[in-house]
């Protein structure tokens, strides 16, 4: 099935008064006086604090700054009881349709009894007290490099850009969002085949954000690095023993090695990047598609479209509860329903547009990114006809003992092949190590050639 492509925030007034700041330099800071407003009307890194006008949205109190008892990752949902306010369904989505972001209609619409469960709205995510005071600081200071995409100059461990004029902005709020210095976890990949059987790709994943380092100062502390990335395949066992080592940048397209157990070397990989298929998904799941958006945003026009309050996942305890088996959680077209929580919260929409004198299958590309911890929690993909192709949407749950909300589950819907693959589930994982790089057991040595072929030939 293919909709037509819609996006509910194309008012007049708001293009109009958007074309102009789409005119200033994306160099451009806020002033003194807008910095200021950070930590009194705006939260530390710059959503809203105050409460919506009707209520839905309550205001942010700090979130979950105070570790509860027993809290451990996957073993403690401390909303537990709550229930549904309401659900929006086949019978009643055209009632809500302006709350939902188009994907999320066209789910609703394509499949028989999917629905979307709202809750109380949980404004969870806490703010650490070195990112409040990297991020006041970085709201003067942070730059996008004169190439229109490029991050020239932030301080670590701080949003850039707590208060975005443009969409480049927001995305790199997103990219160097605060999630701790490092993690590790089982986690598999599922995708349910089209004979009802379950394929599942069980991999050990690495991660390290060296900007989220309290030691990095600024840009020139990082040596161009955004972002690490291992993974090391354990099953099924016609994969095992593969390696993905990728090295993300903050000025350049992303560098990536494979590691073939059949021929014993790591070899570098160009090709794994943009949109090019990841093997062993039926063509459903792009490179850059791994954790929402991943690598460089050089191919894309990124367009503030404003902020919204929106229908979104959050709070996803469900999903990570090691008393979960994937069987049960995963149906033959979705994500079973009671294993999906949503809220309604303010997010930034950015319409990402492939340049000129660039090309991807995913000719537009609609980001929904939570103002409380910039985290990318739902995008739509549209191909070269205008139509949704792709629907992706994220997961969010606070983890008290980073002091910070963490994105890990997502999942993606093909509309056209009418099938969907999950990736970074956990629930089933014996390790779920979110302190793992300010603790040692992720490092620097963890991200290389030498160690993603020590992990193949173990």
């Amino acid at each position: 099935m293919k909709t037509n492509a819609h996006h509910p925030l194309r008012p007049k007034a708001l293009g109009c008064a958007l074309a102009l700041a789409f005119t200033m330099s994306a160099q451009a800071a806020v002033s003194e006086q807008d910095a200021a407003r950070l930590g009194k009307d705006l939260t530390p890194i710059g959503a809203e604090k105050a409460a919506s006008k009707d209520g839905i949205v309550p205001a942010w109190d700090g979130g979950m700054s105070k570790v509860p008892a027993g809290w451990k990752p996957g073993r403690l949902d401390p909303f537990k009881d709550d229930k549904p306010l309401y659900s929006v369904d086949a019978a009643n989505v055209d009632k809500y349709q302006d709350k939902l972001p188009p994907g999320q209609v066209a789910l609703i619409k394509t499949y028989k009894g999917y629905r979307v469960d709202v809750y109380p709205t949980r404004r969870s995510c806490p703010v650490p007290d070195l990112v409040a005071e990297r991020t006041k600081k970085n709201a003067t200071f942070a730059k996008i490099g004169e190439d229109g995409w490029r991050l020239e100059q932030a301080y670590g461990a701080g949003t850039p850009f707590p208060i975005p004029k443009t969409g480049i902005e927001v995305m790199w709020n997103y990219k160097t969002r605060y999630t701790g210095l490092g993690r590790r976890a089982q986690i598999s990949a599922l995708m349910p085949d089209k004979d009802g059987s379950l394929v599942e790709t069980k991999q050990w994943s690495f991660e390290m954000y060296p900007f989220n380092d309290p030691k990095t100062a600024t840009l020139k502390d990082l040596e161009g690095i955004d972002s690490k990335l291992l993974f090391d395949v354990q099953s099924p066992a016609s994969r095992a023993g593969e390696g993905y080592l990728i090295h993300a940048y903050l000025d350049k397209p992303q560098d990536a090695w494979i590691y073939f157990p059949g021929q014993r070397r790591v070899r570098r990989s160009p090709t794994f990047a943009y949109d090019n298929p990841i093997a062993g998904f039926d063509n459903l799941y792009f490179v850059d598609q791994i954790n929402m958006f991943t690598g460089a945003p050089d191919r894309y026009d990124f367009k503030l479209l404003g902020k919204k309050e929106v229908i979104v996942p959050y709070n996803s305890y469900k999903l990570i509860d090691k008393k979960n088996k994937f069987k049960d959680m995963l149906g033959p077209e979705y994500v079973k329903r009671e294993f999906q929580r949503y809220e309604t919260h303010r997010v930034w929409v950015v319409e990402g547009t492939v340049k000129g004198d660039k090309r991807h299958s995913f000719v537009k590309r609609v980001f929904f990114i939570d103002e409380d911890s910039w985290a990318l929690l739902h995008v739509d993909m549209y191909d070269a006809k205008g139509n949704l192709w792709r629907v992706q949407e994220g997961s969010l749950w606070a983890a008290p003992d980073v002091g910070a909300c963490m994105s890990y589950e997502y999942q993606t819907y093909d509309l056209v092949a009418r099938r969907y693959v999950t990736d970074n589930w956990t629930a089933e994982g014996e390790v779920l190590d979110l302190t793992a790089g300010k603790e040692g057991r992720v490092n620097a040595a963890t991200f290389s050639q030498d160690e993603l072929r020590r992990r193949g030939e173990r």
